[in-house]
């Protein structure tokens, strides 16, 4: 008989038995189950040890640079919020891509008719939101147009709507959003076009000269004129529009301007260069940009949607100075921002001439 012998430990060493194999298919997979669970553990540690490092470092960062305190702040909740899933509204959506500018601060008034016929404080820009309300068959012809601050609030100043059975177009303006009527107290001017649509006037409350006093003391002033220039060839490209409104005396306060006849207004004046007391206004020219393919403004994220409403009106010798910008957020809601010498009144009127339609500027 052959007696096998058992092999030394020194044997064993240098030829170690290979590791067995499992038996059966459910001891491997139990094999692999624990292996990838080894590797998540491994990987999940290692991900954390990251963000603590990087949470560290961003605060040395921070305390390096010399960050605000405000700063400091949103940092410290955005390391606190990690892993929980927050709910953006829109609102913060579109500021945050928009960059848009906070409301306009607090402005008080004890009188409505009297705030929105003077001329805007010095160094303050009075935001307001133009809200147009065409719902309904009526509504859809002669929409309803209101003026609101536009702050915490929602101030309202003034509602405007087309006149039916007009030759021309014809708006009246309101200090009260249920009386629209010419007759009413609330009235407080109105906007009258030509028959192209390229005119405008804007009037007070007051009387019409020809039923006025003959020292014209109660007759009606003209507040505003609007041109749009004509555009016989065609061409596409932004509207053209020059602005004429009284000028200011030594107390910042606008010079009245009551002509007795049309030949006498605001109108004629520019057209034969007689521009005393008088202040020429255009629009500023956009720019052309080639990546969007269309023409561009700076509005500071006031306005957010292209609209050929869009536009801003400046005097030729200050092109920063912005004494009133408009433009399109939505659908029905537009911004209106104006500085001085512009009153909510002027300001408004200039609106609501560029939403009536105009063939022969399109």
């Amino acid at each position: 008989m052959r007696v096998r012998r058992r092999p030394s430990q020194a044997s064993q060493r240098k030829n170690p038995t290979p590791p067995r194999r499992p038996c059966s298919k459910q001891q491997e997979t139990r094999t692999r189950t624990k292996t990838k669970t080894k590797t998540k553990t491994k990987t999940r540690r290692q991900r954390r040890k990251c963000v603590i490092y990087m949470l560290l470092s961003i605060s040395a960062k921070a305390e390096e640079s010399g960050d605000s305190d405000s700063e400091k702040e949103e940092k410290s909740k955005k390391k606190k919020g990690k892993g929980k899933k927050k709910k953006v509204s829109l609102s913060s959506l579109v500021a945050s891509t928009f960059h848009l500018e906070p409301p306009s601060p607090e402005i008080e008034f004890d009188n409505l008719e009297e705030f929105v016929m003077q001329p805007a404080p010095q160094g303050v820009t009075v935001k307001c939101r133009v809200t147009r309300d065409q719902r309904g068959m009526d509504k859809s012809l002669y929409p309803l147009y209101y003026l609101h601050l536009d702050n915490e609030k929602k101030t309202f100043l003034l509602a405007g709507r087309k006149r039916k059975k007009s030759t021309t177009s014809n708006y009246l303006i309101s200090v009260d959003a249920t009386d629209l009527s010419r007759g009413g107290e609330n009235f407080v001017g109105k906007l009258r076009s030509n028959l192209m649509g390229t005119k405008f006037t804007v009037f007070d409350n007051a009387l019409n000269p020809d039923r006025a006093l003959p020292d014209m003391s109660n007759a009606r002033q003209e507040l505003a004129a609007i041109i749009y220039e004509t555009n016989v060839l065609g061409m596409k490209g932004p509207r053209r529009m020059t602005v004429i409104i009284p000028g200011m005396n030594k107390d910042n306060d606008r010079v009245p301007l009551r002509p007795r006849n049309e030949c006498d207004g605001l109108l004629i004046r520019h057209q034969n260069r007689r521009m005393e007391n008088l202040i020429e206004l255009h629009n500023k020219t956009p720019v052309w940009n080639e990546e969007t393919a269309s023409h561009v403004l700076n509005f500071n994220g006031r306005v957010t949607q292209a609209s050929i409403k869009n536009f801003q009106i400046v005097h030729n010798k200050d092109l920063d100075y912005i004494v009133m910008q408009f433009g399109r957020i939505a659908d029905d809601i537009f911004t209106l921002d104006y500085n001085y010498p512009m009153c909510a009144v002027q300001a408004f009127a200039i609106a609501l001439s560029s939403f009536d339609g105009k063939i022969a500027c399109e």
